[in-house]
């Protein structure tokens, strides 16, 4: 029923200039829009480790981003819980970082997820902020 009623009033504008498209929808405006490859994409990143808790493994994951330029914003290391027996321990470290190149955020990951500290796959989020 809203559709016939916006259909009416396309059909009854005095001026085609100021006739609404259908749904709103311009198909030129997007035409000058560039599409980025996924590994050209900038965004922050949430990012979570399940890792070894021993020393020098937060100094590896950070020296890691520093190399591929990629800055901290904040870190946060949980309590660590003891696994398996003899004393191990793992914690999970979570890490949001600045805007980057998904592509040199691929290579930190892939160098990151090869530590023998690192116990489980990383987990990644993007960060969107919607302005």
């Amino acid at each position: 029923m809203i559709a016939d009623l916006v259909d009416i009033a396309r059909l009854h504008s005095a001026d085609a200039a100021q006739r609404v498209p259908h749904l709103a929808f311009q198909p030129d405006a997007m035409s000058n829009t560039p599409v980025l490859t996924m590994g050209e994409v900038v965004t922050s990143y949430y990012l979570r480790l399940n890792v070894a808790d021993e020393a020098g493994v937060l100094a590896n994951v950070t020296s890691i981003l520093a190399k591929a330029g990629i800055s901290i914003d904040a870190v946060l290391q949980r309590e660590a819980d003891e696994v398996g027996g003899e004393g191990a321990t793992q914690t999970d470290l979570i890490i949001l970082t600045h805007d980057c190149v998904e592509a040199k955020m691929n290579e930190a990951l892939a160098q990151m997820q090869a530590l023998k500290t690192v116990l489980a796959p990383i987990v990644r989020i993007r960060k969107e902020e919607l302005a």
